[in-house]
């Protein structure tokens, strides 16, 4: 089990900023030794996962296998991506799905208009919980026990000035999407994004999460609530009852 989490801790430390990396710089990013390093992703490039030009490292398409995995043995994904092909058509704007992965959400699902955020946004990318419309509507879904544990383990930074961080002014905020039934996010994830998302439920449980990202210059907080709060409800409703017909013919 180590030498797993270790290998896949070199894959996760490649990413948009580090795309290639030489053995120095993965066992900084890591905190493994140069020799585990040495080791490990060697045995990548064996598997076809990584290559190398002899001092830089780069990953290879075939690691994509990984989150096809995931993705073809979940219909959850397919489900969903339809309504979000129409939610973005309806307004224009870029529309993801995610599911609650740790203190994470993670993109299973995505239908960008245009690239709003410094980082490239795909199925895959992570971001945390606590300051993302998603995740809140994610947490939302948790129990009180599960949410206190989260709460209490929260390490939340400040990503922009707007971004909450006391656990009690997120439980409150978590709270308040609970009862209301969607989360709007502004600007807490990075300075001029807005975002918008409601839950995808299955017999009453919280199984994903769907939004609606803008920014600041193309929508007010009043337009969002006016008009794309009532289409992405009725998205995610939509949704919700396709998952609904899903286990009642044992897809899910």
């Amino acid at each position: 089990m180590i030498s797993l989490a270790r290998g896949l801790d070199i894959i996760r430390s490649f990413s948009e900023e580090r795309p290639q990396q030489t053995l120095s710089e993965l066992a900084a990013v890591t905190g493994l030794s140069r020799a585990v390093v040495r080791r490990f992703v060697h045995t990548l490039v064996a598997l076809g996962y990584a290559r190398t030009d002899g001092k830089l490292f780069t990953l290879t398409p075939r690691v994509l296998e990984l989150g096809f995995s995931y993705l073809s043995s979940q219909p959850l994904p397919a489900l969903v991506q339809p309504h979000l092909e129409t939610l973005s058509h309806a307004l224009g704007e870029s529309t993801s799905a995610s599911v609650l992965d740790g203190t994470d959400i993670v993109y299973i699902a995505r239908v960008p208009t245009r690239r709003i955020m410094r980082t490239s946004i795909t199925v895959g990318t992570r971001f945390p919980a606590y300051a993302t419309s998603m995740g809140r509507v994610l947490l939302a879904g948790l129990t009180d026990a599960r949410l206190d544990e989260f709460l209490a383990g929260l390490h939340a930074e400040a990503l922009t000035p707007a971004t909450r961080t006391e656990p009690e002014a997120l439980r409150a905020e978590i709270l308040r999407v609970r009862a209301q039934g969607w989360a709007l996010v502004d600007q807490e994830l990075e300075a001029g994004l807005r975002s918008v998302a409601a839950p995808v439920t299955r017999e009453g449980a919280v199984v994903a999460a769907i939004n609606v990202s803008t920014t600041s210059t193309v929508a007010t907080l009043e337009a969002i609530r006016t008009r794309f709060v009532p289409a992405l409800l009725e998205a995610a409703r939509a949704a919700s009852e396709d998952v609904g017909i899903a286990i009642d013919s044992g897809i899910l």
